[in-house]
């Protein structure tokens, strides 16, 4: 092998390694955390890793080719935006599984005593169907349900039709991956152009940058659904409280971020916004 064409290998594992680790940042682990904390499989939570990671290159292919393409110039304004996008986004994220696990009230499986009256093995506790949580008197043998799930009220989005939709549950991390993107791409674009001058050769680092990206984070989100998966069978209870941890986590985390990005010296709302793409 010539030593142009090692080079080139050795440029391509660089993009898609460089993008591998650029999926263990702090704010894209909190975030898939949190979207993870309610999966049952552990083959589920790596396809949304996947549609994270998609979500995530689409943006900064698109960004870093006007950058490297175009010559576009970020304003700081815009630029500290896109990453004040993230921090909101993880507040977000971060209230809507507070939200969900208070309405379980921390007992998904913690059975509720029931009338004499009530036939053996009928209970009453709170129980999920899909996105959609209540209760009544049931038993977990067949037909003891009293009602098939494809009769029970799903979440709003799912009621509209969109749960038919085959990829509906992957657009939510789709669409995380898309905001997360926004924040990074300025920075992997110019990083990419202090090292390569040719516009097609930076494309395809940044498409391996990319690659790189969707397997760290596939690599990721197994890792983290496990003790998710674990304990949702295992240990309800405990699953509870990992999920209300992870929701804190995002809020927390989200909350520190918008305020260094929008509030701290030189941040988005002073008079001298001082950005450096990261």
């Amino acid at each position: 092998m010539s030593e142009v064409a090692l080079n080139v290998v050795s440029f391509l594992f660089l993009g898609f390694f460089l993008g591998m680790r650029h999926a263990t940042d702090a704010d894209h682990v909190v975030a898939i955390a949190t979207i993870v904390s309610r999966e049952r499989s552990v083959a589920g939570s790596a396809l949304i890793g996947a549609a994270w990671g998609v979500g995530h290159t689409v943006t900064v292919i698109a960004v870093g080719a006007a950058i490297i393409v175009f010559g576009v110039v970020i304003p700081p304004r815009l630029g500290m935006s896109m990453e004040f996008a993230v921090g909101i986004m993880l507040v977000l994220l971060g209230v809507l599984t507070l939200a969900g696990m208070r309405r379980t009230g921390g007992v998904a499986h913690a059975h509720v005593g029931v009338s004499d009256a009530q036939e053996p093995g009928v209970h009453d506790h709170l129980h999920a169907h899909g996105d959609y949580l209540h209760r009544h008197p049931h038993g977990h043998g067949p037909g003891a349900h009293g009602h098939a799930d494809e009769h029970t009220p799903l979440a709003r989005l799912d009621r509209s039709g969109l749960g038919r939709i085959a990829f509906y549950g992957w657009l939510r991390p789709f669409v995380v991956g898309l905001v997360h993107g926004l924040a990074g791409s300025a920075a992997v674009a110019l990083m990419i152009l202090s090292i390569i001058r040719e516009p097609m050769a930076a494309l395809g680092y940044l498409l391996l940058f990319g690659l790189g990206t969707i397997v760290g984070m596939m690599l990721i989100t197994l890792i983290l659904s496990a003790p998710f998966v674990f304990t949702a069978v295992n240990l309800p209870k405990f699953n509870w409280r990992l999920r209300v941890a992870s929701g804190l986590v995002s809020f927390g985390f989200g909350v520190v971020l918008i305020y260094g990005i929008g509030f701290a010296e030189g941040g988005l709302f002073t008079d001298a916004p001082i950005w450096e793409p990261r």
